[in-house]
């Protein structure tokens, strides 16, 4: 532990891993609830100038952005990665339980019959491989140009970081998650374009919508635990 970590007191010490562990469960909660319920699709006119067409399994996804942009700001690079870590743990976990309860056969009197659960969560397997390599791809990617910038700005223009960061993992999750998911035929090729340009404009149009929540999420732990701008909570482990 650093002279920093060590300097603050054992309360604030365990307040901040309260509040870390709160935002690891939600990220990890929005992470597999999306692979589980992503096959459901519905369009969103965007007051007469876009219609999107995507995805609900996106709905929760920009949450994860959200969360790993606090905890990079605030708990630093190495705790965002760890969190990204045990999404993918929690993922894998999510796709077994589904396996075992697909291979358990279905009561005469269930309300769920195996077939419709079949048709449920039958492709949560594919669902699961194609979030998990552009999870990969996109969580690691945000939270490297989210400190790459940081460091550019010396702790300045969160805004800046942020969406910049955002915009392109983004991008790089919803083209990664539609080439595998047509690439196993669950989508149809011809549908690629409209969706990934859907799915990225909604993420992009969240992304920067969030951003105040992004600075309301900063100043609450600044003020709570005094950090100065650009300044992140150091923990032991």
């Amino acid at each position: 532990m650093n002279n920093q970590a060590t300097a603050r007191p054992l309360r604030d010490v365990q307040q901040a891993y309260r509040i870390y562990f709160i935002l690891g469960a939600l990220f990890i909660c929005a992470l597999v609830v999306s692979n589980l319920i992503f096959q459901k699709f519905f369009t969103w006119d965007f007051f007469g100038l876009y219609t999107f067409e995507i995805s609900v399994g996106i709905l929760p996804y920009p949450i994860t952005f959200l969360i790993t942009d606090i905890i990079s700001e605030v708990y630093g690079k190495k705790k965002a990665n760890q969190v990204v870590t045990a999404g993918i743990f929690a993922s894998l976990f999510s796709l077994l339980i589904v396996y075992v309860a697909q291979a358990v056969p279905a009561t005469e009197w269930s309300p769920v019959q195996d077939s419709l659960f079949t048709k449920v969560f039958g492709a949560t397997a594919v669902a699961v491989f194609a979030s998990m390599i552009a999870y990969l791809l996109a969580q690691y990617v945000d939270i490297q140009i989210f400190h790459f910038w940081k460091r550019l700005t010396k702790g300045k223009h969160l805004w800046l970081r942020n969406n910049f960061s955002t915009f392109l993992s983004q991008f790089i999750d919803t083209a990664a998650v539609l080439l595998l998911l047509c690439s196993f035929g669950k989508i149809e090729w011809e549908r690629f374009s409209s969706l990934l340009l859907s799915g990225f404009l909604f993420k992009v149009l969240i992304a920067a919508l969030d951003t105040p929540l992004l600075y309301l999420g900063v100043a609450f732990f600044r003020k709570k635990f005094n950090l100065a701008q650009g300044e992140e909570l150091e923990l032991d482990i």
